[in-house]
């Protein structure tokens, strides 16, 4: 299977930042990119890959522990950045980051011990992937309309494992399905 970690945000949060990714796909230059689906919208702690299904069992015990040791959180939507010169646009988050970090961290660990190849550590950077394209390109509209945008706060109650399930079809714009196969409340034991 092919899964990660995430944080997803509530409907309400979806549907605000829904509203500003409308406006971006109204600006010039909007058709060369592949917008992303608002139902497959999260924040990823840690990316898995494929994962032998006879590891979940293992992850899905060290994700459940790694959830209750991690407090809840207020979380927001805030702003945007870029990766590769354009070639991914992301909105950004604002709250208690630190916590954000630490929950990534610990998912990263878990897939660790339980023998998950997690390849080279990077410093995580909460973001959340609105629209990609093959080429790298001047977003500053973009950049600029995301920057303006703060969403709702809402507390981060949960960790989820998201199974990726790849398009098939071969149609353009066809969206990767996400399913949460596990969710595990935040138990607050710090």
């Amino acid at each position: 299977m092919r899964l990660f970690a995430a944080v997803l945000p509530p409907d309400e949060v979806r549907r605000e930042l829904g509203a500003v990714v409308d406006a971006l796909r109204a600006l010039p230059g909007a058709d060369g990119m592949r917008w992303t689906g608002r139902p497959g919208w999260h924040f990823t702690l840690a990316f898995y890959g494929e994962v032998d299904d006879g590891l979940v069992p293992e992850l899905s015990a060290r994700l459940e522990r790694a959830a209750h040791r991690t407090r809840p959180f207020p979380l927001a939507v805030r702003g945007g950045g870029q990766f590769g010169r354009g070639k991914a646009l992301w909105a950004g988050a604002e709250g208690d980051l630190a916590t954000l970090r630490l929950l990534a961290e610990r998912a990263e660990a878990a897939a660790r011990k339980a023998g998950v190849p997690m390849g080279e550590h990077r410093r995580y950077k909460a973001h959340l992937t609105v629209a990609r394209r093959r080429e790298s390109g001047d977003v500053r509209a973009f950049l600029d309309a995301l920057d303006a945008f703060t969403g709702r706060t809402w507390t981060v109650d949960e960790l989820a494992l998201v199974r990726s399930n790849l398009p098939t079809s071969g149609v353009p714009g066809e969206q990767p399905r996400y399913e949460a196969v596990g969710r595990w409340a935040l138990g607050g034991a710090g």
